[in-house]
């Protein structure tokens, strides 16, 4: 059963050995992700799913990260001090590939026994007091939206299958091109983005991601669009209350952060 949702960004700003004095810029954020830390503790999950934009990416096929223990760590940004190691669920991830395949949706498998950052920084701020929790790293690929969202719904099949209290955390910046001094510098559909991807989360709306055009995509310089079409496919007719906890973009790039409440 799927015991826990959210949507988190994943900028190791959000650590505080990396992001220092930045974090006086996150507030927000940083106060959000504390609340969903709390929530996800009280949901006790024997599992956590990440679906990230960062990990090993295939054009043609989703992967799973299979490897018999993970690393999540920080060196890549010059911090040597954060490091946690996770084991598989290898039971979910073996029903996961199983199920995908029977549907026909290409799926590939690679072993990385180093997380990308996209999946350690939501454990690393998450999951800090939970104990013994498995993993299940997947990855987007570059496949078409509603491919993405067709995912969603398969592993939404294999989690209600699944005797395992499980928790589900898409991960991803919005906009990179909010302001002159973006990573990506200036363009006006990366506001347009953010708030196509606010609306859809108050909603739930697939279809509203769905509808977006793959231009808006490309111009937003996003990393958020595909994981939450794997997110919305994944809580697909179920009864979810979405909340928003908070939203706002100090560094020219979109943080959202949300939890969707399952009744």
């Amino acid at each position: 059963m799927i015991c826990f949702a959210a949507f988190t960004p994943h900028t190791p700003l959000l650590l505080p050995t990396i992001g220092r004095d930045a974090l006086e810029h996150m507030k927000a954020t940083k106060g959000a992700m504390d609340r969903l830390a709390e929530d996800l503790y009280l949901a006790m999950p024997d599992t956590v799913i990440v679906l990230s934009s960062h990990s090993v990416q295939f054009e043609k096929a989703f992967s799973l990260n299979l490897h018999d223990e993970y690393a999540a760590d920080m060196s890549e940004f010059g911090d040597l001090t954060v490091h946690r190691t996770f084991k598989p669920d290898l039971g979910f991830i073996d029903a996961l590939q199983r199920a995908v395949r029977r549907q026909g949706i290409p799926l590939a498998l690679n072993s990385s026994g180093r997380l990308d950052h996209g999946t350690s920084v939501p454990l690393l701020t998450l999951a800090e007091r939970i104990g013994r929790v498995r993993i299940v790293p997947v990855s987007y690929s570059g496949l078409g939206p509603k491919e993405h969202f067709a995912f969603g719904r398969a592993l939404k099949e294999v989690i209600m299958h699944s005797p395992r209290r499980i928790a589900l955390v898409a991960s991803g910046d919005l906009s990179h091109c909010l302001t002159s001094d973006a990573p990506s510098g200036y363009r006006r559909e990366g506001a347009v983005f953010d708030e196509l991807a606010r609306q859809a989360v108050e909603g739930v709306s697939s279809a509203k991601l769905l509808s977006a055009s793959s231009e808006l995509i490309a111009a937003a310089s996003e990393c958020a669009y595909r994981p939450l079409l794997m997110l919305f496919g994944a809580l697909d007719h179920m009864n979810v209350r979405p909340e928003i906890l908070s939203y706002e973009a100090p560094f020219g790039v979109g943080y959202m952060v949300a939890e969707f409440h399952l009744s």
